[in-house]
């Protein structure tokens, strides 16, 4: 096995810091994953908190990253990694800049100037304030997976209803925010502070090393976001 089997949220937390990039689903790099990591019988459990629950402690806990980052599924990434991260994905776009040049998507916009505007935001109230067409409802998903995989959106925390005992309970509902909110000034410094291909090259040499079972093409696939 790639990495220790976690057994805790502390463990999560660790491999975390420790790992740098962790996605949370099976995927094409052998023993990748939180779902491979995790001790089994936590994986899915009505009896006790598992990885499900611990989404949002460990992202308070390390203020890394979270968000569907590859192939529109969740991955972990730490703080430290995120600005050369977001700089390739964008390569060197701010979103004005990529709306200036028309290479942002019309329908995309209007969920980013919600997001300006909101700093973080709930996914039920950003859907309830985007989706006021059925052009827009169809859309919306393509529109926030789209965001995150470009580095502009990631998720700040989930947040669960409570019953009248104080006790969460359903599933956890994303509260979205944008790099530039989330992190601060030691994001927005640092985010272009290289070239794109310089970026991209740092990620891949360590990605290399964290990975040595992994092929150049995998990693090439996992910083790239979208193809196998």
């Amino acid at each position: 096995m790639l990495f220790p089997v976690i057994k805790s949220e502390k463990q999560l937390e660790q491999l975390v810091e420790e790992a740098g990039f962790l996605p949370f689903f099976r995927n094409a790099i052998e023993g990748f994953s939180v779902e491979e990591c995790i001790l089994p019988e936590l994986w899915f459990s009505e009896k006790v908190d598992g990885p499900w629950e611990w989404k949002g402690p460990v992202i308070r806990g390390t203020r890394c990253a979270y968000g569907k980052f590859y192939r529109g599924k969740a991955v972990f990434i730490a703080r430290r990694f995120f600005p050369d991260f977001a700089n390739f994905r964008r390569d060197g776009y701010d979103y004005d800049a990529r709306m200036d040049d028309g290479l942002a998507r019309n329908r995309d916009i209007p969920l980013m100037q919600e997001l300006w505007k909101s700093q973080s935001i709930l996914s039920k109230e950003l859907k309830a304030r985007i989706c006021f067409t059925k052009q827009r409802k169809a859309s919306f998903e393509g529109s926030l997976t789209r965001l995150q995989m470009l580095g502009y959106i990631n998720i700040a925390d989930f947040e669960y209803a409570v019953d009248k005992y104080g006790k969460p309970y359903g599933w956890g509902l994303a509260r979205y925010t944008t790099p530039e909110a989330f992190f601060g000034a030691e994001f927005s410094e640092r985010v272009y502070s290289s070239k794109p291909k310089e970026s991209y090259e740092k990620l891949s040499e360590y990605l290399r090393k964290l990975l040595p079972h992994a092929s150049l093409s995998q990693i090439e696939s996992f910083l790239g976001g979208n193809s196998e």
